[in-house]
């Protein structure tokens, strides 16, 4: 008869204003709002600044047996994760430039030499108003228009191509420039445009 012994359950320090559910961390706002006659709540422009909600930006909602209710941010890029991952890591091999994939708030796929310095990096706020503007950047020669693409990492953007996905804009994917400063070639720039519409068609479907 085999006698299995349960090992000690890992002890989880939350602290006060703080509660945690599953592998998520909830922190208390003190904030409240009442739902109106039509089932509606708002959301405080002071969250929704700090994290980036935009007006007409999807959420998801979540329930659970305790009758909490969490509002997630969606996004159909990250969806798509695994396999831009492995978009990533080909478009990565053929121009030989660590490439990125991201929706609108950070990175959710990396392939290259310096994938770990930029995965899950939140992007940065000229990369977002690129996005916005539907512009695909190209960078200049001696580093006039320099991108950087996320935020706390000093590397910049050889091509940024927007993702567009039913005329809403999803992410971008773009090609971090080497630290020689070599300007993107002919093909690069149509390797990026062409990922990035693939990414776009698959999220239509």
């Amino acid at each position: 008869m085999h006698f299995g012994i349960n090992p000690p359950k890992r002890q989880i320090i939350v602290p006060k204003n703080k509660s945690i559910k599953g592998d998520l961390y909830m922190k208390a706002t003190g904030i409240v709002r009442r739902i109106d006659d039509l089932g509606r709540v708002v959301i405080p422009k002071e969250i929704r600044r700090t994290i980036r909600i935009r007006e007409g930006d999807p959420l998801e909602i979540f329930t659970d047996n305790d009758g909490e209710v969490v509002f997630k941010k969606y996004s159909p890029v990250g969806e798509l994760s695994p396999f831009a991952v492995q978009y990533a890591d080909v478009l990565s091999r053929a121009c030989g430039m660590t490439v990125l994939v991201c929706d609108r708030d950070r990175v959710v796929a990396a392939a290259g030499n310096s994938r770990k310095d930029f995965f899950e990096r939140r992007i940065s706020g000229a990369l977002e108003e690129l996005m916005d503007k539907r512009q695909t950047h190209v960078a200049q020669p001696g580093g006039q228009n320099r991108l950087q693409p996320v935020e706390a990492v000093e590397r910049y953007a050889a091509v940024a191509a927007p993702i567009l996905a039913n005329g809403d804009m999803t992410g971008a994917v773009y090609m971090v420039q080497p630290e020689t400063g070599a300007v993107p070639s002919e093909g690069d720039i149509k390797l990026a445009q062409v990922a990035a519409a693939f990414l776009g068609k698959q999220l239509e479907e």
